[in-house]
């Protein structure tokens, strides 16, 4: 048994009502040539309370519950209150039943450009465009939501993409870069991909893979990976009609080591149909599929 199946058996605590992030934020300004700053740690810092301290549902969320999310934010220069950028945004949640934290969320922004000033209040407005900093990073947190939401209930997180939907809306006038369509791939490509039909078999393999998968292999590891190799079968739908989507780069750039490790760990199932599956849809992800064991 591999370290997947060891971890996915350990046992987790409960805890107190909370936020719904557990958010880290760090900051790397090396490349503007004065890394060392405060401005920046003012930043992080400030990022950092604006996430977690912010209500962003109405839901009621238990310590345990709580999204683990981080935004790695690369400065590639920085002038006056003006600030050039990249931003990897990761989510992830537990596991029903064990200690084991699986990645829902990962993508690399590298459209990203906001102006600060050190100490501004940070604070998210639905109704208007008010700051591009604050929109991106609220843009993620609403699709974070919505995976999260997926990864429990069947379309679980419509309102959320659809809150994001509206940030993107709200963003059309502002001339920023990444929320247009013609600027491909971006953050109006991935919510317009979340809300459309013809990408559904991304939104179908979250919750079959999580809910259905990872989720009950506290309790019947078979079972568990018999429905992870299923969950492959949407996103092969998804392929026929849309090959080489961003949605799939977005789900296996989550899941590929993950899915190797699964694959390869805990009971026997049949698995040589999934792995030619993931050859084909995921090639960019081969050296992940050549380490399955079976």
């Amino acid at each position: 048994m591999n370290k997947f199946f060891l971890v996915i058996a350990l046992s987790i605590c409960t805890g107190l009502t909370a936020q719904e992030f557990n958010a880290t934020v760090a900051v790397n300004a090396a490349q503007t040539g004065n890394p060392n700053l405060q401005i920046f740690k003012t930043l992080e810092r400030s990022l950092t309370e604006f996430i977690n301290n912010t209500k962003w549902t109405d839901v009621d969320y238990r310590n345990e519950e709580r999204i683990n999310c981080s935004f790695f934010i690369t400065l590639a220069s920085y002038n006056n209150d003006s600030f050039e950028a990249t931003v990897q945004v990761l989510g992830s949640r537990p596991v029903y039943g064990s200690g084991y934290t699986t990645t829902i969320f990962n993508v690399n922004d590298k459209q990203f450009n906001f102006n600060y000033l050190e100490y501004q209040p940070l604070a998210y407005n639905p109704n208007s465009f008010d700051s591009n900093l604050v929109s991106v990073i609220a843009f993620y947190l609403y699709t974070i939501l919505g995976v999260d939401a997926d990864t429990f209930e069947l379309d679980g997180g419509t309102k959320y993409y659809q809150e994001a939907n509206n940030i993107v809306s709200n963003a059309q006038g502002s001339n920023r870069v990444g929320w247009k369509r013609e600027q491909d791939p971006n953050r109006f490509r991935l919510n317009d991909d979340l809300l459309s039909t013809t990408f559904s078999g991304y939104r179908k393999a979250l919750y079959e893979y999580h809910r259905e998968g990872l989720d009950i292999m506290h309790n019947n590891l078979k079972k568990g990976k018999e429905a992870i190799t299923k969950a492959m079968k949407p996103l092969n739908e998804m392929h026929n009609s849309r090959p080489n989507s961003y949605l799939m780069r977005v789900f296996f750039d989550a899941k590929a080591d993950e899915i190797s490790s699964v694959l390869s760990g805990g009971p026997s199932v049949n698995i040589a149909e999934t792995v030619s599956v993931l050859n084909r849809i995921a090639p960019t992800y081969s050296d992940n599929w050549k380490e399955i064991k079976f």
